[in-house]
C-alpha cells in the first residue's frame, strides 16, 4: 500500500469520526432522540473519541455528550458510570478554550440534576479545574466554568461548602466585575446559590465584598443580570440582621424600589423578596424601608402584578405590619388592607390566599383601630368563608381562623361583627360575643342598634353550655338591657305569652 493510499484511509477515518460525533451533537439537541442514542450504547462510543487526536472531534463529542447528560438523570448517571468524568476533568486543564467550555458543560448538565450526580463532579476534582478555568482569559471559559460551580452549590449546604473551600467565592466576585454581560450574570446567580443554604457561607459571601459590588448593578439594563443581583441580594439578606443592615448600607434603596415597576415580572418579584427578607428581621430595618417610601410602592406593585409574583410583597407587608402597632398603621395608611382584599378575592392558590390571611392577622392584632381597618374592608367574611371551606387547605384554613381570632379580639366595631353572629361557628363566635360583652356596656347607642338589627334576638337564640365562656358573655350582654326586653327576645316568649291568655 502506497504512502498515498495510508493517508486516504487516515483521512476517510478522520472524516467518518468527525461525521458521527457532528451526527450525534445533533440528534442529542433533540430530545426525541435522546433514548434512542442511549439505547444504541452512544457513550462508550463518544467516551475515546474525547481523547482523539482531532480538536473539533473532542469537542463535538464533549458537546454530544453534554446535551445528553442535560436531558434527564438516567443519562447523566450513564456519564459518571462510563468514567467519562475524570477524563472531562484532565481535558479542563490541558486542552484549547473550545474543549474547555464543551467539558465544563458536560460537568454542568450532570450536576444539575440531584446532589448525588453533583457530589460525583466534586468527587472527581472538578472544582480545582473549574477554578482554573474561573482564572482563563477568555469570558466565555470563565462563564462555562461558574455556570457549572452555580449548579453544583445550588443543591445544598455542604456541596455549597466545597464550592467555598476551593477558594471559588473572591473569584466570582472578579467576574461580576468584568464587562462581559453574560459572565456578571451567571456569577451574579451562583453567588446566590452559594449564599442562601446557611448564615456561614452567607457571611462568606460579604466577606470578599460581593454586596458592593452587586448593587453596583442593581440599575443595569439588563433585566437578567438584575434578576441574579436582587436574587444574590435578597439570599444575603435573609439570614441575620448583621447582614440585612450591610445590604441596607450599600445605598441600594431608594433607587431598587423603582425596579417594582420594571418590565420584568421576575425582576420585581426578586426585588420585593429582597424588600421582604430586610423587612422580616426586625422594627428597625423595616422603619428604614417605611421612610423611604418602601411600604407604598409594594402595595402598587401588588396593585399591578397577579399570581405568585405577588406573594414576596403579601408577606412583606406582613413583616412590617408585625413589628409594632406603628408600622401596622403605616401599612393602614397606605391603603394596604383594601389592596390585600383584592388579592385575597382575586388569588386562585390557597397558598397566596393563606399568606394575605396571616397578613391581616399581622395588621389587626395591635388595637382596636387597627382591628377597624380590617373591619370595614369586609373582609371578615372573606377569612371565615375561606376556614369554613372544606375545599381550602389545611393551612389556609388554619391561619384564615388564626387570623380571624387575633382581629377579632381587637375589634370594637360592632357593624362588622353583627353578621357574624348568623354565620360563624362556636369557636369563632366566642370571640365575637366577648366583643359585644365589652362594648355594650359602655354605648348606649350600639345597644339600641342591637335590638332593632335583630342580632340580640340572635344572641337569645345562641345554645350555650351553663358556666362556658360563651354564657358568661351573653349574660353580660343580657345584663345591658332591661329584663322584659330580654324575656321578649328570648325562644318561645310568644308561647308563654299565649299560654298566659
Amino acid at each position: 500500500m502506497s504512502q498515498r493510499q495510508v493517508l486516504q484511509v487516515f483521512e476517510q477515518y478522520q472524516k467518518a469520526r468527525t461525521q458521527f460525533v457532528q451526527t450525534v451533537a445533533d440528534l442529542a439537541s433533540r430530545p426525541q432522540n435522546t433514548e434512542t442514542l442511549q439505547n444504541a450504547g452512544v457513550m462508550s462510543l463518544l467516551r475515546p473519541l474525547l481523547l482523539d487526536a482531532v480538536p473539533t472531534i473532542q469537542q463535538t463529542a464533549a458537546l454530544a455528550l453534554g446535551r445528553l447528560a442535560n436531558y434527564n438523570d438516567d443519562l447523566a448517571e450513564a456519564v459518571v458510570k462510563g468514567d467519562i468524568l475524570p477524563q472531562l476533568v484532565y481535558s479542563l486543564a490541558e486542552q484549547n478554550r473550545f474543549y474547555k467550555k464543551a467539558a465544563a458543560f458536560v460537568l454542568r448538565a450532570v450536576a444539575k440534576h440531584s446532589p448525588e450526580l453533583a457530589q460525583a463532579v466534586v468527587d472527581c476534582g472538578a472544582l480545582d479545574a473549574l477554578v482554573v478555568s474561573l482564572e482563563e482569559f477568555d469570558p466565555g471559559v470563565k462563564e462555562a466554568a461558574a455556570w457549572a460551580i452555580s449548579y453544583i452549590a445550588r443543591h445544598n449546604a455542604q456541596l455549597s461548602q466545597a464550592v467555598v473551600d476551593a477558594g471559588v467565592v473572591p473569584l466570582l466576585v472578579l467576574c461580576i466585575q468584568e464587562p462581559e454581560i453574560a459572565l456578571k450574570r451567571v456569577a451574579a446567580s451562583a453567588l446566590s446559590d452559594i449564599a442562601k443554604h446557611s448564615p456561614e457561607l452567607a457571611q462568606t459571601v460579604v466577606d470578599t465584598g460581593a454586596i458592593a459590588h452587586l448593587a453596583q448593578m442593581i440599575l443595569n439594563p439588563d433585566a437578567r443580570l438584575k434578576r441574579q443581583v436582587f436574587s444574590a441580594l435578597s439570599q444575603i439578606a435573609k439570614h441575620s440582621v448583621d447582614v440585612a443592615e450591610m445590604v441596607v448600607e450599600a445605598e441600594i434603596f431608594p433607587a431598587a424600589l423603582v425596579c417594582l415597576k420594571d418590565p420584568d415580572e421576575y425582576v420585581q418579584k426578586n426585588v420585593a423578596t429582597l424588600i421582604r427578607e430586610i423587612t422580616k428581621h426586625t422594627p428597625e430595618l423595616s422603619q428604614i424601608i417605611v421612610n423611604m417610601g418602601g411600604v407604598a410602592a409594594v402595595i402598587d406593585y401588588l396593585g399591578d402584578s397577579k399570581g405568585n409574583v405577588r406573594l414576596p410583597g403579601i408577606m412583606m407587608l406582613g413583616f412590617v405590619a408585625a413589628h409594632s402597632e406603628n408600622l401596622a398603621m403605616a401599612v393602614i395608611v397606605s391603603k394596604g388592607v383594601p389592596q390585600l382584599s383584592i388579592c385575597l378575592e382575586e388569588e386562585q392558590d390557597d397558598h397566596l390566599k393563606a399568606a394575605t390571611a396571616w397578613a391581616f392577622g399581622q395588621i389587626g392584632r395591635h388595637t382596636p383601630e387597627h382591628a377597624r381597618a380590617v373591619a370595614v374592608a369586609n373582609v371578615f367574611p372573606k377569612l371565615l368563608k375561606l376556614y369554613l371551606d372544606t375545599k381550602s387547605s389545611e393551612d389556609l384554613q388554619v391561619k384564615a381562623k388564626k387570623a380571624l381570632k387575633s382581629v377579632l379580639q381587637k375589634c370594637t366595631y360592632l357593624p362588622a361583627l353583627e353578621p357574624l353572629l348568623y354565620e360563624a361557628p362556636s369557636n369563632i363566635l366566642k370571640h365575637v360575643i366577648c366583643q359585644f360583652s365589652k362594648v355594650l356596656p359602655h354605648d348606649s347607642k350600639a345597644r339600641r342598634l342591637l335590638v332593632t338589627s335583630g342580632g340580640l334576638k340572635k344572641v337569645q337564640e345562641i345554645r350555650a353550655e351553663p358556666g362556658s365562656a360563651i354564657q358568661e358573655y351573653i349574660n353580660a350582654i343580657n345584663s345591658c338591657y332591661p329584663e322584659e326586653i330580654v324575656r321578649y327576645y328570648s325562644p318561645g316568649y310568644s308561647e308563654t305569652l299565649l299560654e298566659r291568655i
